[in-house]
């Protein structure tokens, strides 16, 4: 079984294969270790090989992980990002704790964080959910909906709009994955001229990175291929 340094390495190896495949510098994607369920051991053999970037999917671990690092010698290089569904009593605990949110999908949701983000605190980085696949099982808001809702959050001074995220339908196919992460890539270039300060698309995972580089990702979120499968008998 690999460690997670050789983990880390090999996913690194494969992102840049990905992007010298397209044309692309290595250092135009982020990987974003999505360290949900997984203990802060874990996290910090993340740490020690060089990541800093960890993203948490349920409110009270997230917190507690971040509290947890808090004192951590790397603390002021660690940047935390909730990326899971946002529940309307969670709001305040995630706009005091982290320093990204993946899964703005309602102006309720933006609202709140807007409201509850410290004055204390740097504005809190967000990304709209899309919903590209078009599922009603799927989080996030429809593509026609996006430029009303950046213009809104654009009036919000505790929150900056990043760019977007989506979870799309799971497709096994090169060119399927390929095709749903570019209507992403093409909705950003859509709001850039209104929001010029959009420059993040976060799409891929272990499973389909490479699509995802292909089409614009800036920041892949890899969980699996970093620490092995997860435990979820944890989690309520």
């Amino acid at each position: 079984m690999n460690s997670i340094k050789q983990n880390i390495i090999q996913v690194i190896n494969e992102m840049a294969l990905a992007t010298k495949n397209c044309g692309r510098d290595i250092d135009s994607v982020q990987l974003l270790a999505v360290s949900k369920t997984k203990p802060v051991a874990a996290i910090e053999q993340a740490i020690d090989t060089g990541l800093f970037a960890f993203g948490e999917n349920y409110v009270q671990e997230g917190v507690d992980k971040v509290n947890y690092f808090a004192s951590h010698p790397a603390a002021e290089k660690l940047v935390w990002h909730f990326i899971g569904p946002i529940q309307s009593n969670k709001t305040r605990p995630i706009a005091e704790h982290f320093d990204w949110v993946h899964s703005i999908d309602r102006l309720k949701t933006a609202t709140r964080l807007n409201e509850q983000r410290p004055a204390t605190m740097a504005p809190l980085n967000v990304l709209l959910q899309v919903n590209t696949s078009g599922e009603a099982s799927k989080s996030g808001i429809n593509a026609d909906e996006a430029m009303a809702l950046a213009a809104e959050i654009a009036t919000m001074p505790q929150l900056v709009l990043r760019g977007l995220m989506s979870i799309p339908q799971p497709e096994t196919d090169y060119d399927s994955q390929f095709a749903a992460f570019k209507k992403l890539a093409d909705l950003l270039e859509q709001l850039k001229p209104h929001h010029p300060q959009l420059d993040t698309l976060s799409m891929g995972m272990s499973g389909d990175m490479e699509a995802a580089i292909a089409a614009g990702s800036t920041m892949v979120r890899i969980g699996t291929a970093l620490f092995g499968a997860r435990d979820y008998g944890s989690q309520a």
